[in-house]
């Protein structure tokens, strides 16, 4: 596949530095210092599939472009050690963790869905609840109100000058990440009735204590049958990279996963039912 041109983008009130990949902006990420990484649109779908074109502004595209680690790399956890099981990823998607740990399954589906967001700029879109049913605003973060969290009361105040930085963008995402989770997540998405109807950016969830969350990162399609195959992306309890599912009920189509609502989802570490499809609103 042809390689995408790399930019570094300077995003000055974040002191921030993304590239620019396909149109799609990943602000955490710089690739200047190395012209042969790949993206998701480097994993090839199975045979007799093929991938549907998408516009570039859409979380479809966002998704399909992110960066990829290099093929052998090993899943870590946010503190930097090797995690157990390294047998259950194919690729692992190059994002930041964070050093503690907070970036596990929701948070990663939250942290895609807010970096592709706040890469477009349509800030007033990113919010989340927390478990206690607050609404965690990015906009209200915007204009220097903090929460003030009393057992399950939160108020706000304001105790910050208006900033929308991408540093002030990744405190907000800290303070998501500490309140809200499975549970809180699966009460904000709607369910997909048909899970023929499965596009990327949808979410298997059970929501918990613990429950768990995948995402979908891609759709290819059998032009012959309509069979749609899909990739799943998660992080894990403690936290860890966001890695690419292997299938390992199917090692030849693996990491794609078909559409089959016969049967159960199993994937490596969590079995889902298709009931569990989600979409954000």
């Amino acid at each position: 596949m042809k390689r995408p041109i790399i930019i570094p983008v300077l995003i000055l009130l974040g002191l921030s530095i993304g590239t620019l990949v396909y149109g799609q902006t990943y602000l955490w990420y710089d690739a200047s210092d190395d012209s042969s990484y790949q993206t998701v649109a480097d994993i090839d779908p199975p045979a007799g599939f093929s991938r549907l074109p998408v516009a570039d502004t859409a979380f479809d595209a966002w998704l399909r472009n992110l960066p990829l680690k290099k093929a052998a790399s090993p899943v870590l956890l946010h503190d930097g050690r090797r995690k157990g099981n390294q047998e259950a990823h194919a690729r692992i998607i190059d994002i930041d963790v964070g050093k503690a740990n907070l970036q596990q399954c929701a948070d990663a589906v939250m942290r895609l869905r807010a970096e592709y967001l706040y890469s477009r700029k349509t800030y007033d879109a990113i919010h989340f609840n927390f478990t206690s049913g607050d609404t965690c605003a990015f906009a209200q973060w915007i204009d220097g109100y903090r929460p003030r969290i009393d057992d399950n009361r939160v108020t706000w105040e304001k105790t910050a000058a208006p900033d929308s930085s991408y540093r002030t963008f990744r405190k907000y995402l800290t303070t998501v990440f500490t309140y809200a989770g499975s549970y809180s997540l699966s009460q904000e998405l709607e369910p997909v009735a048909n899970p023929d109807n499965i596009r990327p950016g949808d979410v298997f969830i059970q929501g918990g204590f613990p429950g768990h969350a995948v995402i979908v990162i891609d759709l290819a399609v059998d032009a012959e049958t309509g069979e749609r195959a899909f990739l799943l992306a998660q992080s894990y309890m403690p936290a860890q990279d966001i890695h690419v599912l292997k299938n390992r009920q199917d090692r030849e189509l693996s990491p794609w996963y078909v559409v089959d609502p016969a049967s159960e989802l199993v994937t490596p570490e969590w079995i889902f039912e298709w009931g569990d499809l989600t979409r954000f609103r």
